[in-house]
């Protein structure tokens, strides 16, 4: 996921505003108790997703892919007072764990954890969103993105995570490597919408930030 020369992204990160002590606490419980801790968003993006979100100031986030909890932390810190981020993920056993952290922030009582498969969820879900989250299995990002369009505003933004793969997508490509494929025809997807904005932010291992027209 790494693609700067280290020292240049420990500069990166030092020009960049500290995570709070409940991030910190989430990120390094997180790295020792935790399968698979790379799919935690961490410092330099998360401190991104926190951005993006002051400056929308949005009433309704969806985020697809929960983990631990650490991206819906610092998304929620954007919310209009009664706004309300909805996360889904099929992952029962992180929701306590998730939540244990959720409870200790401002936003506990807005974040609303939904369990179960995406798919199944998102066409139920009767809301108008104004920022998306992708960050889920990548042989399902082109399908999230078509259920969850028509659900964003216009001008509302989505972000989907992981779109360089660790730099994967300009390698070739196995036959038998179905995520990479997902990947490529999801960014290919992307750029010839008539529909949307893009651009492909090349941070940590790539988010596309999406703008709907």
């Amino acid at each position: 996921m790494e693609f700067l020369p280290p020292e240049l992204s420990a500069y990166a990160d030092a020009h960049t505003t500290p995570e709070s002590e409940l991030l910190k606490r989430l990120n390094r419980n997180t790295h020792a108790h935790m399968l698979r801790p790379r799919m935690l968003s961490g410092h330099m993006q998360g401190r991104l997703l926190a951005m993006i979100s002051h400056m929308l100031r949005p009433r309704r986030i969806l985020e697809i892919g929960t983990y631990t909890g650490y991206s819906a932390l610092c998304l929620a810190e954007g919310l209009t007072d009664d706004g309300r981020l909805i996360t889904i993920d099929n992952n029962e056993e992180l929701e306590d764990f998730a939540r244990s952290y959720w409870n200790e922030s401002p936003y506990g009582d807005r974040i609303d954890f939904r369990l179960g498969n995406a798919p199944d969820l998102i066409p139920d879900i009767d809301e108008v969103f104004d920022l998306v989250f992708i960050d889920a299995d990548k042989q399902n990002y082109a399908l999230y993105y078509d259920l969850v369009l028509d659900k964003v505003r216009p001008g509302g933004i989505l972000l989907a995570d992981n779109v360089l793969w660790s730099g994967k997508v300009v390698e070739p490509v196995k036959p038998s490597d179905k995520d990479t494929k997902a990947v490529l025809a999801f960014n290919e997807k992307v750029q010839h919408d008539p529909r949307v904005d893009n651009i492909l932010l090349p941070i940590r291992d790539g988010l596309l930030m999406i703008r709907k027209r």
